[in-house]
């Protein structure tokens, strides 16, 4: 299509185009109007024949790729791929490499199961970057597909490199059927392809009478703009009446009786990875064997039941306890450790746990010297709310967070949220970190570290022992690490020349695209005691920068007032040993932990918590780190959506056990030791 250069836009909104197309439109100038928000995408991809392609599909798989690929795409590009095959042919497009510009209202790939770019026919629309092993695969239909790639700002990345082929489409639709074994696997068609559009799939799956069918997705990712996924009036799965759509972290279903069907329907618009289920016949009088039975159809471990944490995810098994000894009844039938009582945390939801407690006679709230309680947000706000100025007794001169010029922040955890709270922007000054470059899906129940997944994390080696310990990437030049894995009774593990770093390693045989560096020094925190573990601190210095990648990348540190509430989800990784006494792992491993509260702390590592350590794991055991996770970060999200690092994996009592969870360093209160010796 040759269109002339009288394609301009008109200022204020999404504009107006104007376009004298020769070619496709025999001089007829045509008026897109903006309330056509389906055309804004495109703008003028017609009117330039420098980045318009039409290609031929056939069954040998052929590429192309995005204007200046591997380098970058020219900035405000607009560029089109018109692919057809015949019509017995569906289009499969695969991209093994895929970096657009993060903002996808600034740059973006369109993807469209017609030839023209209307949102009714839309399959998606990405940016960003993605792994090797989440690649974006897409499939057409019919015989025709559109692929549009738009660039609004200067802000340049490398584009993509895609592959085409033709398909039978009698592909599209082998899913659906009967099932009959006592367990199996299926999937929505494709999977993990992107499903095509307009495609419905029934399983019916049949056990032998008597027993019962459990449905476990363990993977599930069916989003679309604008579908509120308590209708999901659009692409759905529906079992037993009920429809779900949208992303999930779990969803496990248990049929009625011997016959469960399955119903998988797309729309014409928008596709997405779809899912991935298990299926197991089950006898209903013993649902779980040797476990419990959640409400939802999962099964837990029994000594999960009744421990206070919200393990099924319903609720289902924390209800109709019997609280033991050592448990507190709480007026809402839960059962709570009774360790957890008067800890100033409201663990039981009601409050019942707090209400009569001598030490804080003000419920989650402040108490005034003349006994007045008050909102505990009113506390060292720089205002004289008790009438005795109790309130603002023994403040710091900030109570969260000081910026550069002196200024008091009156917020908590400022840093990094996006929001310029000084005056001076120092708050988010500092923040090219906690980001995670490439796009993940949530595998349910996954443990295994996908890559790129925790692109912060450092493998330590130790002469030629292998990996040793855990470290985090700070900065280019720095690593953040625990003292106790130099500070040894051997002062062979003091001299940095003996330990090798790995950066972005996810497979301890797999060295492609890792970096390695020397250390260049090691600096243990000078109070370090090897007696006690308190000020478990090492910062590692390299002996060249590294090369910031997709799978390496630093991670925020917190300031000095961050705060990480107690009962708060993070992560701890490692390659540390998968069991207690056992073999270390090969794959990078990571856990969800919750911090627990330092009253709690205190108490189940008998009296040895100092300010310098936090506890986090779960009372119950289970889920902990292990020997050789040592120096590796703690690692939570914040809203901003920024990691920051909690904490450094310093010591705990065996592994996983009942009562003894992990005990990491403070970051928060290493922060100020952390910076004059680094400067970061």
């Amino acid at each position: 299509a040759r269109c002339s250069p009288s394609c301009q836009s008109v200022t204020n909104g999404w504009p107006r185009l104007y376009c004298t197309c020769a070619a496709l439109f025999t001089g007829h100038k045509l008026l897109f109007s903006s309330s056509m928000y389906v055309l804004r995408y495109n703008l003028c991809l017609l009117c330039s024949d420098e980045c318009f392609y039409k290609l031929e599909a056939e069954e040998t798989e052929k590429s192309f790729s995005s204007p200046g690929y591997p380098v970058a795409y020219p900035p405000k590009v607009r560029c089109q791929w018109q692919i057809r095959t015949s019509e017995s042919h569906a289009i499969s497009v695969k991209f093994p490499f895929f970096h657009v510009e993060d903002d996808c209202t600034d740059d973006f790939v369109s993807i469209f199961d017609s030839l023209s770019p209307d949102e009714s026919q839309a399959i998606t629309e990405k940016c960003g970057q993605r792994p090797p092993s989440n690649p974006l695969e897409v499939v057409s239909s019919g015989n025709i597909m559109l692929i549009n790639l738009i660039a609004d700002t200067n802000v340049q990345r490398p584009g993509f490199a895609a592959e085409y082929k033709a398909i039978p489409k009698s592909e599209l639709q082998t899913c659906g059927g009967a099932l009959s074994a006592s367990k199996g696997v299926f999937t929505s068609p494709l999977y993990p392809v992107f499903y095509p559009p307009a495609i419905d799939c029934k399983w019916t799956i049949q056990v032998p009478a008597g027993k019962k069918v459990r449905v476990k997705f363990t993977m599930f990712r069916m989003k679309e703009p604008g579908v509120d996924i308590r209708v999901c009036h659009k692409d759905f799965v529906e079992i037993m009446d009920t429809k779900y759509c949208g992303e999930m972290s779990t969803l496990a279903l248990t049929s009625k009786n011997n016959i469960l069907n399955v119903h998988f329907h797309s729309d014409e618009s928008y596709t997405d990875k779809g899912f991935s289920a298990e299926y197991t016949a089950f006898d209903p009088e013993n649902p779980c064997p040797d476990k419990f039975a959640c409400a939802s159809g999962i099964c837990i471990a029994k000594q999960l039941r009744c421990d206070g944490w919200n393990d099924c995810g319903d609720m289902s098994d924390e209800m109709k306890c019997h609280c033991e000894n050592d448990q507190f009844a709480c007026g809402n039938g839960l059962c709570k450790p009774r360790m957890w009582v008067c800890d100033s945390v409201n663990d039981c939801g009601d409050g019942s746990d707090e209400k009569k407690c001598s030490k804080y006679p003000c419920f989650l709230s402040w108490r005034c010297g003349d006994g007045v309680c008050l909102p505990q947000d009113i506390v060292c706000d720089q205002k004289k709310d008790c009438a005795d100025g109790s309130d603002e007794a023994n403040c710091q001169a900030c109570k969260y967070f000081k910026c550069k010029n002196e200024e008091c922040v009156n917020k908590v955890n400022a840093e990094c949220d996006r929001v310029n709270d000084c005056s001076d922007n120092s708050d988010e000054e500092s923040c090219h970190c906690g980001t995670r470059p490439y796009k993940l899906n949530r595998i349910v129940g996954g443990q295994n570290a996908k890559l790129g997944e925790w692109p912060w994390q450092v493998s330590l080696h130790f002469q030629t022992y292998g990996h040793v310990c855990g470290a985090s990437i700070i900065s280019e030049n720095w690593l953040l690490s625990a003292s106790h894995c130099f500070v040894t009774s051997s002062p062979e593990n003091h001299i940095a020349s003996n330990w090798q770093t790995y950066s972005g390693m996810q497979d301890q045989y797999n060295h492609e695209n890792v970096q390695r560096r020397s250390l260049k020094r090691i600096i243990s925190h000078p109070d370090y005691n090897q007696m006690t573990f308190d000020y478990d601190i090492a910062l590692l210095e390299l002996s060249e920068p590294l090369e910031f990648t997709n799978t390496i990348q630093p991670i925020c540190l917190p300031s000095s007032s961050h705060v990480f509430h107690a009962g708060m989800s993070c992560w701890v990784t490692g390659w540390g040993a998968l069991r207690e006494g056992g073999q270390k792992a090969q794959l990078l491993q990571k856990a969800s932990v919750k911090i627990i509260n330092d009253t709690v702390c205190n108490i189940v590592t008998e009296g040895q918590l100092t300010s310098r350590m936090l506890c986090s794991g779960f009372l119950v055991g289970g889920i902990d780190a292990c020997q050789g996770d040592s120096g590796g970060p703690l690692a939570c999200f914040e809203e901003s959506g920024k990691w920051f690092q909690a904490g450094i994996v310093s010591w705990g009592e065996g592994c996983a056990r009942r009562n003894k969870p992990g005990v990491y360093s403070r970051v928060t209160k290493l922060r100020d030791w952390i910076k004059a010796e680094t400067g970061i």
